[in-house]
């Protein structure tokens, strides 16, 4: 994928389309790393590692669009151990992150192909403390928005860790992994 999403056909095609890119945009953050460096807790205070943050992401939007837009979590998917999500644990590598980002990409955009109106109503659990208790639905498209802002997020993130472990930053490593070559200024 290149620097900036291309022409979108429609509304489903831009939000899939803005979607991947922000994946593309966490994923190349890790492009040229060493398992070791996958690892790193660059910042003390946390345990996030950018490795951990691949595998959350891709977790968080299975559990949005497998779980709630879909309802086709299986029970190990859908209880997850959040005090273990942010990095990567004893027999996870780097490549098993990467390789769920793809797999739940492609989950993705199978189940809202499947979906003929991106207005259909997804219930909003009531017993999660964040959520709202005076709004009873979201749509697939809120999902889908939803998800650009949460990969942004955590791409966010992920670029401050990446600059504290080596000093290479986003449109460098993003260009890197896509094989663009960029000016000098």
């Amino acid at each position: 994928m290149p620097l900036n999403v291309p022409p979108v056909a429609d509304e489903r095609d831009g939000l899939l389309q803005y979607l991947a890119q922000q994946r593309a945009s966490l994923r190349s953050t890790v492009f040229g790393l060493t398992e070791e460096q996958a690892r790193i807790k660059a910042i003390a205070t946390s345990d996030l590692t950018l490795g951990g943050l691949i595998k959350h992401a891709a977790r968080c939007e299975r559990g949005w669009v497998a779980g709630m837009v879909a309802n086709q979590l299986t029970d190990e998917q859908a209880n997850r151990d959040w005090t273990t999500e942010f990095a990567l644990q004893e027999g996870e590598t780097l490549a098993d992150a990467l390789a769920l980002l793809d797999e739940v990409e492609r989950e993705t955009e199978e189940i809202i192909a499947g979906i003929p109106d991106l207005s259909r109503p997804v219930a909003i659990p009531q017993d999660v403390p964040w959520f709202p208790k005076d709004v009873k639905f979201w749509s697939v498209r809120w999902v889908l928005l939803h998800l650009i802002e949460e990969q942004a997020r955590h791409g966010g993130h992920a670029d401050l860790l990446r600059e504290a472990i080596d000093g290479r930053t986003y449109y460098d490593l993003l260009a890197a992994s896509q094989g663009i070559t960029l000016p000098s200024y």
